[in-house]
């Protein structure tokens, strides 16, 4: 018989058996050290990238489990874990890169894009980097584009305006990482966190 505990991650609670909390305990604090000990990290980024993480990990388990109240097991939490991976690279916390290796890069993987503002390279409200960012642009390009609009009328006052209401900025990592298409993984929210 195992014992279940229920468990807050990301916002929501979840039924996990106690191995399972158990590794996710471990996953999760090694995470953390990972991040603290990295240089230049203020605590306010990184419980930022751990808020993020646990965001992160509810929809996984979500998505696994659905809406039902079933226990989330060991090998759903190894799943996710392996998946996410950590900030440095490794994939496993207790496979941290050893004395002489360097940590192994980022998971590049690519994913489907989404639009946000990018409030990084904004001139006014992100707007234009954004889209550009999207559509794989040169920022300078889109700028120009709407401003000729703008010019040639208030259409292109009218989109922009439509534009910076209806789409969210980019603020948090894992938002930062849909922007530019990548995976929604710790080593790729470590690398927008740092900004």
């Amino acid at each position: 018989m195992k014992k279940v505990i229920n468990a807050c991650i990301g916002g929501r609670s979840f039924p996990i058996d106690e191995d399972a909390y158990n590794r996710l305990s471990a996953y999760l604090d090694h995470f953390k050290g990972n991040l603290v000990s990295r240089e230049g990290m203020l605590s306010s980024q990184v419980d930022e990238v751990m808020e993020d993480i646990e965001e992160r990990i509810c929809e996984l388990f979500q998505s696994e489990i659905g809406q039902g109240a079933r226990v989330v097991s060991l090998s759903l939490v190894e799943k996710v874990v392996s998946q996410l991976g950590m900030p440095d690279g490794s994939s496993e916390p207790d496979s941290g890169a050893s004395a002489g290796q360097a940590p192994a890069p980022p998971d590049e993987k690519k994913t489907r894009k989404k639009l946000y503002r990018n409030m990084e390279e904004k001139t006014i409200a992100g707007v234009c980097s954004g889209l550009a960012i999207y559509l794989d642009l040169d920022t300078a390009l889109v700028k120009i584009v709407m401003l000729v609009a703008f010019l040639m009328g208030s259409f292109g006052f009218w989109i922009y305006v439509i534009l910076w209401i209806a789409v969210p900025k980019a603020v948090t990592p894992a938002q930062k990482c849909e922007m530019y298409g990548l995976s929604v993984t710790a080593g790729n929210m470590a690398r927008f966190s740092t900004k």
